[in-house]
């Protein structure tokens, strides 16, 4: 769904990235609206993908990136022993706390990328067989997150309306309150 995101201040190239970031971040945000828990861990496409779970997803890979940037351990670290959980919710977790979660992280990312002198300031990615040996810019880093918070934005849309039938659209305006049609 296209959501306006609003002109940056010419020259505020970081504050435009984060503000597109954001944008994507709401999709997956609204597409939890009004949603029991039962339905929030829904699968109801041929994928095992649940809205409970992308937003669980989505929080630690933002985590994750944000971590690796400051150059500290990602607070989750995830093996093929415990990959599975990065999907779904486990005992303790609910959609709200999660979301809770993920606005600490969502405010830590801001934070730092608005901290740094420059967004060319560059970092090594961790010595993992699915990374390329090379250092990334804190730009990459942002556009990497829109391009996964814009990724699984669209699985949410898919989601919810096989639950439902509810549109982005439709959530936009209840978000906001509105009635759609």
């Amino acid at each position: 769904m296209v959501v306006h995101v609003n002109a940056e201040t010419p020259g505020d190239e970081r504050g435009a990235l984060l503000a597109f970031l954001d944008a994507e971040r709401g999709g997956i945000r609204r597409a939890l609206l009004g949603l029991t828990a039962e339905q929030a861990a829904t699968t109801p496409s041929a994928s095992e993908l649940s809205l409970s779970g992308l937003l669980k997803h989505v929080a630690e890979v933002e985590e994750g990136w944000i971590s690796r940037a400051q150059g500290v351990d990602p607070a989750v670290r995830r093996t093929e022993a415990n990959w599975d959980e990065c999907f779904r919710l486990i005992e303790g977790e609910s959609v709200e706390s999660v979301l809770a979660y993920w606005g600490r992280v969502a405010d830590r990312t801001e934070e730092f990328i608005r901290s740094l002198p420059t967004l060319d300031t560059t970092f090594a990615l961790p010595d993992e067989p699915w990374f390329p040996k090379e250092d990334v810019s804190m730009r990459w880093v942002l556009l990497r997150l829109i391009t996964e918070m814009s990724r699984h934005s669209g699985h949410a849309d898919i989601i919810r309306e096989s639950l439902d039938g509810k549109t982005a659209f439709e959530l936009v305006a209840l978000e906001r309150g509105e009635s759609w049609g």
